[in-house]
């Protein structure tokens, strides 16, 4: 009976045994199951899809930008299509291998694309005028029993086919290279961007003062180095990027050469460089002085008038002056507007630049008044111009006092035509004590004897634009 008891022991313990291993394997079958099922039905999120257009219209050319992005499950399809009538072009498309969607277990799907495509009529001559449509689609990884659940965004753009309208108003336009003017126009609705093009320098028009919605102005400057005439024209640019220009002017002078020689010395460098180098964050103070020199002259110029464009950027639409510039009292002319100047330093030419303003001389440390009324923007050091006041006068009209003693303004200020504003001085890369003045038309330096000129500014700007302004 007891090798009976034992061998009874023995097989209930086998009996168990399998009987675990059953449970278990109906576990392991239902966890696969389960896991079946969750992946076989499971659903990610919805995939975000964004459109964006170049412009607000299509017209020859419009650049268009579709972001997908489903960073769970991935995406699974992606398209970008035009609608236009009954006709329906599709301008990009991709098919992605879904991933796994299992940590450590095969591939990610692919969690964001974008789609590009140009459309306008310089590649589809079949748009026509009124409107289409922009769609872009996309689908989510799917498996055999997931859904793709597509998600799409369209966007509705007006086609604009014809030109905007453009019309000039004003009459008499007399300019000369190096110059600057006003001109008054029309143009049509739609129209976005509109100005005068002197070559590739643009002047943008504004709102025209007490005219009607679609009337504008512009002042415009005729740079020194443009003598082309054919290159200087009215625009106008309609939302769909659609342009047209036309020429405006009835009388074009060229200006005359205008040269000069600056002879360079060790002691003028002594005097001049080691000062701007101390007060110019980040300037390159290595080499000899002619090398820190020739950066100054060179480099430091033209980030000086890069600051000035950006001033003007954000000039204040209103005229804020009246009536004729003022030029330093009881001062001479000592340089003048688009002098090309050739310097010499022990006998041969190092380098050659073209003076953009006025040099005025009186006595030492003269008082210098604001040449107009405005708003000081800027007052300060800038390297080449020394100590220098930069005052916005309205609508990109600028002027800028430098190489001064003393600055007795800050940015900010208001100042009245006549105001104090400093003193003249050797400053920066002056010879001797003078003023510089200048006068930028929407960044653009032009010749500052014209603003000085009462006859020039009730002939050439008052009388077109027809505010009080003389």
């Amino acid at each position: 009976m007891a090798r009976g008891s034992k061998g009874m022991k023995l097989g209930s313990t086998r009996s168990g045994g399998s009987g675990k291993a059953r449970i278990f394997t109906v576990l392991l079958a239902a966890l696969a199951i389960a896991f079946g099922s969750w992946y076989a039905f499971r659903v990610g999120p919805a995939p975000e899809v964004s459109l964006v257009t170049e412009r607000p219209a299509v017209g020859r050319s419009n650049e268009v930008t579709a972001v997908f992005s489903e960073p769970e499950l991935g995406l699974g399809m992606v398209r970008l299509e035009l609608i236009q009538g009954e006709r329906t072009e599709i301008l990009a498309e991709e098919i992605f291998v879904p991933g796994s969607g299992i940590p450590f277990v095969g591939s990610d799907g692919t969690a964001q694309a974008v789609l590009e495509a140009t459309v306008g009529t310089d590649t589809m001559a079949w748009l026509a005028e009124g409107e289409m449509v922009l769609r872009a689609t996309a689908d989510r990884a799917s498996g055999p029993l997931r859904s793709a659940a597509p998600v799409s965004v369209e966007r509705t753009l007006p086609v604009r086919l014809r030109l905007p309208r453009l019309e000039v108003v004003s009459t008499k336009h007399y300019g000369r290279q190096g110059g600057s003017g006003a001109v008054v126009y029309r143009v049509g609705e739609h129209v976005v961007r509109s100005g005068v093009r002197a070559e590739q320098v643009e002047s943008p028009g504004s709102p025209r003062p007490g005219g009607v919605s679609n009337d504008r102005f512009a002042f415009y400057s005729l740079p020194w180095n443009v003598a082309d005439s054919s290159e200087i024209r009215l625009f106008a640019e309609d939302d769909a990027g659609n342009r047209v220009e036309q020429p405006f002017l009835d009388i074009f002078k060229t200006m005359p050469s205008r040269t000069d020689v600056i002879h360079l010395s060790d002691a003028f460098f002594d005097r001049v460089v080691p000062a701007i180098a101390s007060q110019t964050p980040g300037f390159d103070a290595s080499g000899s002085l002619l090398d820190q020199y020739l950066r100054i002259n060179r480099d430091l110029r033209r980030a000086e008038l890069d600051r000035v464009v950006e001033f003007s950027r954000d000039s204040e639409p209103a005229f804020l002056w009246s009536g004729a510039f003022l030029q330093m009292p009881n001062s001479a002319r000592a340089a003048n507007f688009a002098e090309t100047r050739s310097y010499i330093y022990e006998g041969r030419e190092v380098d050659q630049q073209t003076h953009l303003g006025l040099d005025l001389a009186s006595t030492a440390r003269a008082r210098v008044p604001a040449p107009n009324s405005g708003r000081v923007v800027f007052a300060g050091w800038m390297s080449l111009y020394g100590n220098a006041v930069i005052i916005d006068h309205g609508y990109g009209l600028l002027s800028l006092c430098g190489h001064m003693s003393t600055v007795d303004v800050a940015a900010g200020d208001s100042v009245s035509k006549g105001d104090r504003i400093g003193t003249s001085g050797t400053t920066g890369l002056a010879g001797g004590d003078h003023l510089h003045l200048e006068v930028f038309v929407h960044g653009q330096s032009v010749d500052p004897m014209e603003w000085l000129d009462a006859k020039w500014i009730r002939d050439n700007l008052a009388t077109k634009l027809e505010v009080p302004i003389q």
